[in-house]
């Protein structure tokens, strides 16, 4: 049985500097993969799941991201527009996206990360939540990594993946001829973190509102000591959009039909 509907936090407020060569002009989040941004993939992924209520943490050029869903109508469907004193909008085709919910909150333009998470705690109430980046997919089972966070009962569970390697790996046979070419192969070293999160309110202990608290660095290493910091491992695809090579890696998965996160 599928879980209730649970709101899921997206650090939206970066600046992407490794990735400006793409799009000075739009946030990380907002970069397309295919025609819509990164950020709608990694929403549509966890609706998927049924999760349709989304904390979007906003910092550098958020106000792209709040006129991407003020005008998301018009910004995901054909429409007929009549000009004039009386200016109708008619709308002809249709979206699946009509029970989400999202919250757009603006955690400042310097905010690290571990601070912005702590000043949207009003829009989470008491609840357990998902928590990720917003520059990143994944064919991570939700379900699978929320039943993990349940039965280890700690605070924080983070998904642990396998990089995809730096550069290609070629394998050939007996005869020096290849038999195999993977352009970014999965690491066979050890994982990192790859976002996508399970947290419990208590978190916010660990959190005081400080623009300048990273998550990753004290609060993530006062739960390790506390020995409330869970791993849920996950072996299947996952990629971060850093660099412009990793933004051509996802659209090309995306327009041959391979893209594992598109399961819609």
């Amino acid at each position: 049985m599928r879980s209730p509907t649970m709101k899921t936090v997206i650090l939206c407020g970066g600046y992407g500097t490794r990735i400006r060569d793409v799009s000075e002009d739009l946030p990380k989040p907002m970069i397309p993969v295919g025609r819509l941004p990164i950020l709608w993939h990694l929403m549509k992924y966890y609706s998927s799941f049924g999760h349709n209520d989304f904390v979007l943490c906003l910092g550098h050029k958020g106000q792209v991201i709040k006129d991407f869903f003020l005008n998301y109508e018009s910004n995901t469907r054909d429409c007929t527009i009549t000009l004039g004193s009386k200016q109708e909008i008619t709308f002809h085709t249709k979206h699946d996206e009509h029970e989400w919910k999202v919250t757009l909150a603006d955690t400042g333009l310097e905010t690290m990360t571990g601070g912005r998470i702590a000043k949207i705690k009003q829009y989470v109430d008491d609840e357990t939540f998902f928590l990720t980046y917003g520059d990143g997919l994944s064919d991570i089972n939700i379900d699978a990594l929320l039943s993990c966070h349940r039965k280890n009962g700690k605070t924080l569970t983070v998904t642990g993946v396998r990089p995809p390697g730096r550069f290609g790996e070629i394998q050939a046979d007996k005869n020096g001829i290849i038999t195999e070419f993977n352009e970014k192969p999965q690491s066979s070293g050890g994982r990192i973190s790859g976002g996508f999160f399970v947290c419990e309110p208590k978190l916010f202990d660990s959190l005081p509102i400080q623009d300048n608290l990273v998550f990753e660095d004290a609060p993530m290493k006062s739960l390790v000591r506390n020995h409330e910091l869970a791993l849920y491992e996950h072996n299947g695809f996952w990629q971060c959009m850093d660099t412009a090579r990793d933004w051509q890696l996802l659209n090309g998965l995306l327009s041959d039909g391979k893209a594992p996160w598109k399961v819609w």
